[in-house]
């Protein structure tokens, strides 16, 4: 049996009587319907139809046959019906994945998700490595940096993440704050490993003596502890300083300091209810965060 076409065609033939009659109904040529018929029967080894002058009457396997054609396609209609209402519904699990450095804010669109939609369960995969979307591997990315050009994905400006220098209370209890940029190098600093990680790590290279220097990490969490413990002054994003009244703004930050995010979804998936749900939260938390100052939304969200 060569597929569930042919089945269907020698279902609608059994039910209906004549080949005519199941053409018309099925939308295909009277010629297909007899192929159909006749590969069946070749690779069943049995006759399906009695042929008379009136139409067809299904043998005894013809019977057979039209009893499980008939369950089958009942099974096959309930299951699109729950596939439609399925593609509707926002529940079961959804993968967001993303980078450290913005994890309050997907967290916070993720909890409002949560309480919008008590029927599903979310994973959230905080990774440097960029997750195959199209394998699976996530539903909704947020990354950083250059725009992703995976030609299946959907990638729409998310935001500017704005960030700058600042010190915590304890260090400037001890230490004071620079006046200005020239005296920046009479403090001491926490900054990543890789120069190269941001923009604004390479500039602090090129002012800061490596003296002054008191602290290297590849980690973001590692930065934002040491900043909070005084070892040194550091970048940290706005959005997050701000809900800390011990962090002291250092510099102003600069536009040529921030960063791009992205939000990525699967050419397959984006139009999803569950997608779209998800991705409908992360642009309502990142406008409230705009609002507030802490990231710099794109010209079209």
């Amino acid at each position: 049996m060569e597929s569930w076409d042919e089945m269907r065609t020698a279902y609608t033939v059994a039910r209906l009587g004549t080949v005519s009659a199941a053409a018309a109904e099925l939308g295909i040529h009277r010629a297909t319907v007899l192929r159909h018929i006749d590969s069946l029967e070749a690779s069943l080894g049995a006759r399906l139809f009695q042929r008379h002058a009136r139409g067809y009457t299904p043998t005894d396997a013809g019977l057979d046959l039209a009893r499980v054609a008939k369950t089958t396609s009942e099974q096959m209609e309930a299951f699109a019906g729950r596939m439609r209402g399925r593609g509707a519904e926002v529940s079961g699990e959804i993968v967001i994945t993303s980078v450290e450095v913005v994890t309050p804010i997907v967290v916070d669109a993720l909890a409002r998700f949560r309480a919008a939609h008590p029927g599903t369960s979310v994973r959230h995969v905080v990774s440097p490595r960029v997750l195959e979307l199209a394998y699976g591997e996530a539903h909704v990315a947020v990354r950083a940096g250059r725009k992703p050009d995976h030609p299946d994905n959907v990638v729409r400006p998310y935001f500017q993440l704005r960030s700058t220098l600042f010190a915590h209370e304890s260090y400037v209890e001890r230490c004071g704050l620079p006046s200005d940029e020239a005296s920046l190098a009479d403090h001491h600093f926490v900054t990543a490993a890789e120069p190269r990680a941001a923009r604004f790590f390479g500039w602090l290279e090129s002012v800061v003596p490596a003296d002054r220097i008191v602290l290297r990490s590849g980690n973001q969490r590692v930065l934002r502890e040491a900043i909070q413990m005084g070892m040194g002054i550091g970048f940290a994003p706005c959005f997050e300083a701000r809900r800390d009244r011990q962090l002291h703004q250092v510099l102003s930050p600069r536009e040529d300091w921030e960063v791009p995010f992205w939000l990525v979804t699967h050419v397959d998936l984006h139009r999803s209810a569950k997608v779209r749900a998800l991705s409908e939260v992360l642009r309502a938390v990142a406008e409230e965060e705009a609002d507030a100052g802490g990231l710099t939304l794109p010209q079209a969200m």
